[in-house]
């Protein structure tokens, strides 16, 4: 089937078979890694034929980008989708602690999709776009909000791309490598005081 014969759904029934499709998809492929996942596995997961699956997407692939598309900023930066009552405004600590703590929360609970994913962002280009895309819709998010709380330094974005990379690395570190002679609330606290230098 050529690009030209896949369909673009515009009634509900359709969009809602696409939309099953897509998730069963990101779920095996995050589960089960994208190498060790087939079309078929997928159609049987979202309950409809493989010839169903090829009428929505032309291949695995399609279905892997376009799931990251839609569901990928909930391994790849969760706190896309902060908002600004999420923090208290003007106390900096707390609003960097919580901001750990999510991202903690979130990588224990994506950790095979995580691991999959990236190891993605290192091999298909496609991929590592749609993170990097994320990478800056964070940042891009957390200034505006640092800004809104009379958070504000010069070179601002700079420092808080930095910022969520440092966050993101002492995630990685506590639920990925678990490091037995490292305190980790320590390092926590050692994060945070960086951050606030960082910021100042």
């Amino acid at each position: 089937m050529g690009n030209s014969d896949i369909r673009k759904p515009v009634q509900k029934r359709s969009i809602e078979t696409k939309e099953k499709i897509l998730k069963a998809g990101f779920e095996l492929i995050c589960e089960k890694g994208y190498y060790n996942t087939n079309t078929a596995e997928i159609a049987k997961l979202a309950n409809v034929s493989t010839g169903i699956v090829y009428q929505y997407f032309k291949d695995k692939h399609d279905i892997l980008i376009e799931s990251l598309q839609t569901y990928g900023s909930s391994v790849f930066y969760p706190m896309i989708k902060i908002s600004e009552k999420d923090f208290e405004k003007y106390d900096l600590d707390t609003i960097l602690r919580n901001m750990i703590n999510k991202f903690i929360k979130n990588h224990k609970i994506s950790h095979s999709a995580h691991k999959e994913l990236m190891a993605m962002v290192h091999s298909d280009d496609e991929v590592a776009e749609i993170y990097h895309s994320s990478e800056i819709e964070m940042t891009d998010k957390l200034t505006k909000i640092f800004s809104d709380n009379d958070i504000v330094t010069e070179n601002m974005k700079e420092k808080v791309h930095v910022a969520v990379n440092l966050i993101d690395d002492l995630c990685h570190e506590v639920v990925y490598h678990k490091h037995s002679s490292m305190n980790y609330d320590v390092m926590i606290d050692i994060v945070v005081d960086c951050i606030k230098n960082i910021l100042k």
